[in-house]
């Protein structure tokens, strides 16, 4: 009954959907494995890795403990189809893995991101994506499918943007994408592939003022919007229907959450350049936005041998959303998510140390005096780039105490596709990664990871890989 009525329904709202909403329709549908070139193939395996090492790393903050437990308690392995914790010894239900994941991903801002986009897209796409698969024990390459048409999804729907973001878009734009990966993974029709996107639509959220205010909810809102993507997707199976309009409607997410001025332009990509190969690397726990400021600065510093005791000032020239997104005051109490988008924080911390690790956001280095003094001597200013959506190009000018100065202008940033971050520099955050970790994993552990990921194609259950991602606790080693 259900069925007959969900059918009938669909012969009316199919006529609703429109442009942009078919477009993505018929390629989340109409594409195969086999229409995937080497290259997106091999940018997958790469930002899958670097997305489960950045997200076991993250297990070792508090308040991903407290997430756990939390989460614990809303139902365990015996209430339904269960996913791996990374970096934990639980299993939980697909939407409460997914919340748990996404949470560890973004809490350092240390997982990749699509520039142009303006998206952090593994966080919540590879997290639900990946708990589902596990549960359903689907192959790697039907996992890696998904994954890359989600993203195609979320970084479209980013880039269509010309004005600045008011929501959170890494949350927003990535529940769409991995609802609509999820449902191809799931093997669903083009009319629930197309409910499953717009019922996600229906209850996406997150703010950019908890960015703004620099506050712990903002990597939650990648943990909410993975879990929702969840939701979404088992609503669209049980026949839920949606707007068919959910992007270019009245209401929809054109004309509520984001502009779409690039549309155009964004959408003729669609088939064309899979975005999984646009995507940077984070080398550093920061905001993407800083890395042009970390990168000239290490360069700088390496090609002219000077120390942070010798820098009366430093100055860096930006587009609108790099001041944005970490222009912003260093403070002497400052939370670990407000200095993480601090620029003057994280370029002392560099000048200082010579990196910029997860270490550096603990409460004994967030009250560096010596370090608190030179982020204050760091400033920056609008550059002649006015595009809103642009993290580059950059500049930086480097004033020493003698006069001398020193200046370097960035225009692809380390870790960017065409300034990439090369294997062995990939492997080493890996294997950094997981030993941070709140139960820390040895490099063999992470070279079996990455075996498992190098043929994650020809795997044909992913649960020969998510079985690594669990640390080797003793029995009696409580997990919250």
């Amino acid at each position: 009954m259900i069925s007959l009525v969900s059918s009938l329904f669909f012969a009316v709202w199919e006529n609703t959907v429109q442009g942009y909403e078919q477009k993505l329709l018929e390629h989340v549908a109409g594409t195969r494995f086999e229409d995937l070139d080497s290259a997106a193939i091999k940018a997958c395996k790469t930002f899958i890795f670097d997305s489960i090492g950045v997200g076991i790393s993250g297990s070792r903050l508090p308040l991903a403990a407290s997430l756990l437990e939390t989460a614990s308690n809303w139902g365990g392995a015996q209430d339904g189809a269960v996913a791996t914790v990374w970096g934990s010894g639980l299993k939980l239900p697909v939407p409460s893995a997914a919340m748990v994941n996404a949470y560890q991903i973004h809490n350092q801002e240390f997982d990749c991101v699509h520039e142009h986009a303006v998206v952090h897209p593994m966080a919540v796409i590879l997290s639900a994506i990946l708990a589902d698969a596990e549960a359903r024990q689907v192959s790697g390459a039907e996992l890696m499918l998904a994954v890359v048409l989600a993203v195609d999804v979320a970084t479209i729907l980013g880039m269509s943007a010309d004005q600045p973001m008011r929501f959170f878009r890494p949350g927003t734009a990535g529940c769409i994408g991995a609802a609509a990966g999820l449902a191809r993974l799931r093997g669903y029709s083009k009319e629930k592939i197309l409910q499953a996107m717009s019922i996600a639509y229906s209850q996406t959220g997150g703010t950019m003022q908890a960015h703004r205010e620099g506050v712990a909810v903002l990597p939650m809102q990648a943990a909410f919007n993975a879990r929702n993507a969840v939701t979404a997707a088992d609503m669209a199976g049980f026949g839920l229907v949606g707007p068919g309009q959910f992007l270019s409607g009245e209401f929809g997410y054109f004309s509520i959450m984001e502009s779409a001025g690039n549309a155009p332009e964004a959408f003729a990509l669609l088939g064309r350049e899979w975005q999984i190969g646009r995507i940077s690397h984070k080398p550093f726990p920061t905001g993407r936005a800083a890395h042009g400021t970390l990168d000239a600065l290490m360069q700088l510093q390496a090609q002219h041998g000077f120390s942070a005791a010798d820098i009366d000032s430093v100055s860096i020239e930006a587009p609108p959303l790099v001041r944005r997104l970490v222009d912003r005051p260093v403070l002497p109490s400052m939370g670990v998510n407000y200095a993480k988008l601090c620029i003057g924080y994280v370029a002392a911390t560099l000048l200082l140390t010579g990196d910029v690790g997860v270490a550096d956001f603990d409460e004994a280095p967030l009250a560096d005096a010596h370090r608190l003094s030179l982020a204050e001597r760091i400033r920056m200013r609008p550059s002649a780039c006015d595009d809103p959506n642009a993290l580059a190009p950059q500049a930086v000018t480097v004033r020493l105490h003698s006069g001398v100065e020193y200046h370097k202008e960035m225009l692809a940033i380390l870790g960017h596709p065409d300034s990439p971050l090369g294997r062995e520099r990939q492997t080493e955050k890996f294997i950094r990664c997981l030993a941070s970790a709140r139960y820390p994993m040895d490099s063999d552990a992470a070279h079996r990871i990455l075996t498992q990921v190098d043929q994650l194609d020809r795997l044909a259950c992913v649960t020969q890989l998510t079985e690594l991602l669990t640390p080797e606790l003793q029995l009696d080693h409580a997990i919250c």
